[in-house]
């Protein structure tokens, strides 16, 4: 039975008057089991505040809306309060907690994608809670935890019980949440909107990766990811990942169409993508996409920290290096038509221009 390969968007899963949160479920997704990847988003509004929580799973964050504050506590480590705005990437390894805050009037969205295969549900992410009614010390007798915590149990009922809360919040708008530091963001995020372009090609499109080069901790979460914008009308090069990755893409702003061609020349997938969807690209398949008038934008993670990518169009592609003979001989065409075939698509570029 063919896997089904068509973008979903995400579904909430909770939520109130602080925010909400949306994730993509494997059994509507099936490539999010099958490639154990979870995804999902988080949405703040005006003084939403995610209470502390961990997470079965590494994860690269990506900020798609807004600005805010993001708390983050590495195994054995100080906090780091670091401001956040959209654009911004953020490694998050096993074990750390983190929370989430939003001061201004513009919704805080970000975008969780991350490696579940030694997660409690494959294709699925489970976070612990350390306060509100499903916090982990609800489950602990109040015995135990004042032993733990050296307090009174009285104290501790209050601690543990007052929080009404499940996930998200809402705070008065007079409470102080601690302002971040500017070193704090330091190898702990990049901003892909303002980072120094990978590939940059006139009416074709702009690429940012992130990989161990730019952002370390994206080594110790095992992903790479990147940040691609298409131009109006212009085209992504076919290409697939050459070291067995898998490519998860959420698409950020505009549309448009979509091929994917894997196992002996069968396209899996032709559709229009929009802003909000996901898909996951099996390994070896062959992607292009064609943006609609309106561009396109999209954010990816790859399955491993330093990605490496096999375009099958431009002047770095296999067709380039292969010999004029190997050629004429694979396509069983002659002379003339393998030197215009070679003369096209001369220049580096993995995006190519609408047609004049």
């Amino acid at each position: 039975m063919e896997l089904d390969l068509s973008p979903k968007l995400a579904r909430k899963v909770y939520g109130g008057n602080g925010g909400s949160y949306y994730a993509w479920s494997p059994s509507e997704l099936p490539m999010l089991r099958e490639g154990n990847i979870g995804a999902a988003k988080l949405a703040l509004e005006k003084n939403g505040f995610a209470l502390p929580r961990y997470s079965d799973s590494a994860k690269v964050a990506y900020v798609l809306q807004g600005t805010g504050v993001a708390g983050i506590v590495l195994p054995e480590s100080e906090e780091k309060v670091l401001a956040i705005k959209k654009g911004d990437a953020i490694a998050l390894p096993f074990g750390v907690v983190t929370w989430w805050y939003n001061k201004e009037d513009t919704e805080l969205v970000v975008l969780f994608m991350g490696d579940t295969s030694k997660a409690h549900k494959s294709g699925e992410f489970t976070d612990f809670f350390l306060t509100g009614t499903n916090g982990i010390f609800t489950g602990f007798t109040t015995e135990f935890v004042s032993r733990a915590w050296d307090l009174d149990e009285n104290i501790v009922k209050a601690l543990v019980g007052k929080q009404p809360g499940n996930g998200i919040v809402q705070l008065h708008g007079n409470f102080k949440m601690p302002e971040p530091k500017k070193e704090h963001r330091e190898g702990m995020a990049l901003n892909c909107e303002e980072a120094p372009l990978d590939v940059d090609i006139k009416k074709g499109g702009r690429v940012v990766v992130l990989n161990t080069n730019n952002l370390p901790l994206v080594g110790e979460v095992g992903l790479g990811a990147d940040l691609v914008r298409l131009d109006g009308s212009a085209m992504c090069s076919p290409g697939f990942s050459c070291d067995s990755a898998l490519q998860v893409t959420y698409i950020i702003r505009g549309s448009g169409r979509l091929q994917v061609v894997g196992v002996d020349g069968h396209r899996v997938l032709e559709t229009t993508v929009k802003a909000g969807n996901l898909l996951i690209v099996p390994r070896f398949f062959v992607v292009s996409k064609i943006a609609a008038p309106d561009g396109l934008e999209w954010f990816s993670i790859i399955t491993t920290p330093n990605p490496i990518f096999t375009h099958l169009a431009g002047r770095t592609s296999v067709w380039k290096a292969l010999s004029p003979q190997v050629l004429q001989a694979a396509f069983d065409v002659d002379a003339n038509t393998e030197k215009l075939f070679r003369s096209k698509r001369n220049s580096d570029a993995i995006f190519f221009p609408p047609p004049n």
